[in-house]
C-alpha cells in the first residue's frame, strides 16, 4: 500500500506535469483551438524580414489580381479554399505553405513560376486559412489534399502537368504525394525549401535554439502528435520516403538553416532515388527565409528546373 502511495505521488508531482506541458504545446503548435488561428495574416508581424516578404507577396497578389479566381475542393470531408492565377501556361505549381501560414503568404513565392510560364495555385492548407479542419498533420494527410488539388488543375483548369513547391512542412507533404501510389502522372515534380529529415529532428532543433531541454518534453509531444494528429513523425518521414521518388525535384538549402540542418539535406539528396536531382546552396538565409536573401539566384534555380526537368516531360509522354 506505502509502494502505491509513494508511486502516485512521484507520477503526480514528477511526471503528470510534463504530460500536461506536452499536451499545451501540442495544442498550440498544431491544433486550430479558434476560428481564427492560422488565418490570412502575418503570422510574425514584428519580425521585419518575414514581414516583408509578406508585404511583397500581398503586392504581387494585387499586381496580378486580374488573372486570378477563387476556387474549392473537398478533401477527407473538409472543404478547402486556394486561389488560382492564370498565366495562360500548360504547366500550373502548387505552392505550399508550412504551419501556421495561409495562401496569403504564398504568394511570396510565386513570381519565379509565373516568369517561367506557369499557371500559379496558392493554397490554404488543412485547419489554415479559410480551409476547414482542426489537426495540423504535418503532411501525412495533408499529401491527399494535394492529388485533389492536382486534378483539378488538369481535369477542370486546363493544365497538362502539376509541380509542387514545399516550404519547410509543405516540402513533407509534396514529398509525401509524389511517393504515393495514388499520384497521378501529371504530378511532374517537386521543388524542395527546406525539406527535413523527420519533423521529431525538425523540433527537436527548434528546442535547442531555443535553449530548452528536449527531455522528456520532446518525446511526450511527439506521444501527441501520434494519437490526435495521425502522424509518426519520430520514424516515418521524407528521410524514409525520398529514396521512392523518382521524378525531379531541387532541393533548395541553406547553409545557415539551424532546424533542417544542411548535412541532413546532403544526406536526403543522397537517399534521393531520382535520377533528375538538383541541390542548390544558398549561404545566407534562416529557414525558409532563402528567397528574401538571395532572389535572384532563388528565382533563377526554379526557372531553370522548370525549363530543363518539368516542361521537357511534355515529350516524352
Amino acid at each position: 500500500m506505502v509502494f502505491w502511495i509513494i508511486a502516485g505521488a512521484v507520477f503526480l508531482l514528477g511526471i503528470a506535469p510534463w504530460f500536461v506541458l506536452a499536451a499545451i504545446l501540442y495544442s498550440t503548435l498544431l491544433v486550430r483551438t479558434k476560428p481564427d488561428k492560422w488565418g490570412r495574416e502575418c503570422s510574425i508581424p514584428d519580425d521585419e524580414e518575414y514581414r516583408r516578404m509578406f508585404d511583397i507577396g500581398v503586392a504581387w497578389n494585387e499586381e496580378h489580381k486580374s488573372r486570378s479566381r477563387e476556387v474549392t475542393i473537398t478533401s477527407d470531408g473538409f472543404r478547402l479554399a486556394g486561389e488560382y492565377f492564370d498565366f495562360g501556361g500548360k504547366t500550373a505549381a502548387i505552392i505550399i505553405p508550412g504551419r501556421m501560414e495561409s495562401l496569403l503568404y504564398s504568394y511570396y513565392f510565386a513570381e519565379p513560376y509565373r516568369a517561367a510560364g506557369c499557371n500559379v495555385l496558392v493554397i490554404d492548407n488543412r485547419s489554415h486559412g479559410l480551409s476547414e479542419g482542426r489537426f495540423c498533420s504535418l503532411g501525412y494527410k495533408e499529401y491527399r489534399d494535394l492529388i485533389k488539388w492536382s486534378r483539378l488543375l488538369t481535369d477542370e483548369l486546363g493544365n497538362e502537368r502539376v509541380v509542387l513547391h514545399g516550404i519547410c512542412i509543405g516540402s513533407s507533404a509534396a514529398l509525401f504525394a509524389l511517393t504515393s501510389p495514388d499520384c497521378p502522372p501529371s504530378i511532374a515534380g517537386m521543388v524542395a525549401d527546406g525539406m527535413y529529415p523527420t519533423f521529431y529532428e525538425s523540433f527537436k532543433n527548434h528546442m535547442i535554439e531555443d535553449h530548452r531541454p528536449p527531455f522528456p518534453l520532446l518525446y511526450l509531444t511527439m506521444l501527441y502528435i501520434r494519437v490526435f494528429s495521425g502522424a509518426n513523425v519520430v520514424s516515418d518521414g521524407p528521410i524514409k520516403r525520398i529514396s521512392g521518388l523518382k521524378k525531379p525535384i531541387l532541393f533548395l538549402h541553406s547553409r545557415e538553416d539551424v532546424y533542417s540542418l544542411p548535412k541532413e539535406a546532403e544526406r536526403l539528396y543522397g537517399l534521393c532515388g531520382s535520377k533528375d536531382k538538383v541541390l542548390v546552396w544558398f549561404a545566407r538565409g534562416a529557414h525558409s527565409r532563402l528567397r528574401i536573401n538571395a532572389p535572384e539566384k532563388y528565382d533563377a534555380a526554379i526557372e531553370a528546373f522548370i525549363e530543363s526537368k518539368i516542361e521537357t516531360e511534355k515529350g516524352e509522354r
